[in-house]
């Protein structure tokens, strides 16, 4: 997420070497979602760059590589989860492994989720994310899943994507975003010490701050519950996420001021012809 192409020369310096563009995303979030890693498991030595471009209280939300989830669901996925420990190692603590579903992962499918999750080692987060609506709106379906979660220390992120549904899409990535993203009730109940939330807003800034207000309010009580959230925050475009993340938590300070600040960013010089 930190290579998104809006960034470099509006919140990223510009030019910038890949291996240093997390380093400077860092001065302006201080946790990223690894969306890459669903569609590839990274080198152990890109890893290692991660680490070292960010302070140790940085926090990576990795999603587990797609073989594992969606084509074999959680079968003979043993080589390939090896692999993928293995690469985010030197990750270590700041780790969370995303468990991402797809919609056709249904209540059926959670003997299979529970044992997958009771393999993972010892200690390493867990957070999982599903779509099929009958998590949402069964309430046998929703206890399964929250007992199995609770069974085996994971969390259950909420991906809210109530603002963007709202009123009909106008621009061409919100129609995307349309077409693409699930349609499901907000869920904010935490069930870990280390909630995950997930948030997709409008291209327009105003609607996306207007649609997140219940999210201060959460977050806030988290915090006072001696909890430690991670909240991303995203709109269709994303041009603008980097900034308005800042501006949640600004917010969120304002009902907790003993909330620690986020890094200053790096200054983003103009551009010059010499």
């Amino acid at each position: 997420m930190w290579n998104h192409k809006a960034w470099p020369g509006r919140f990223l310096p510009q030019p910038l070497p890949a291996k240093e563009r997390l380093r400077a995303y860092a001065g302006w979030c201080n946790a990223v979602e690894g969306n890459t890693t669903f569609y590839a498991t990274p080198t152990r030595a890109t890893v290692e760059t991660w680490a070292q471009q960010t302070d140790p209280d940085f926090r990576f939300v990795v999603k587990l590589p797609k073989v594992v989830t969606h084509e074999r669901r959680f079968a003979g996925v043993e080589t390939e989860m090896r692999a993928f420990l293995d690469a985010i190692e030197p990750l270590g603590e700041r780790a969370v492994l995303w468990t991402q579903l797809p919609a056709s992962f249904s209540p059926l499918d959670i003997d299979a989720l529970g044992r997958f999750l009771r393999r993972l080692p010892v200690g390493l987060r867990r957070a999982v994310e599903v779509r099929h609506l009958d998590f949402f709106t069964n309430a046998r379906a929703e206890t399964l899943l929250e007992g199995t979660l609770d069974d085996t220390h994971a969390e259950w992120i909420p991906f809210d994507t109530e603002v963007l549904f709202q009123s009909p899409p106008t621009s061409e990535g919100e129609a995307e975003a349309w077409a693409k993203k699930p349609r499901t009730p907000r869920r904010t109940r935490a069930l870990t010490d280390r909630p995950v939330v997930r948030y997709l807003g409008r291209d327009a800034d105003e609607e996306t701050v207007e649609g997140w207000r219940p999210w201060t309010e959460i977050v806030a009580g988290w915090l006072n519950e001696g909890r430690s959230p991670t909240f991303f925050l995203h709109t269709p475009n994303n041009d603008d996420a980097p900034a308005l993340a800042r501006r949640f938590h600004d917010d969120v300070r304002a009902l907790v001021p003993d909330l620690d600040p986020l890094p200053e960013p790096e200054p983003v010089e103009p551009a010059t012809l010499f």
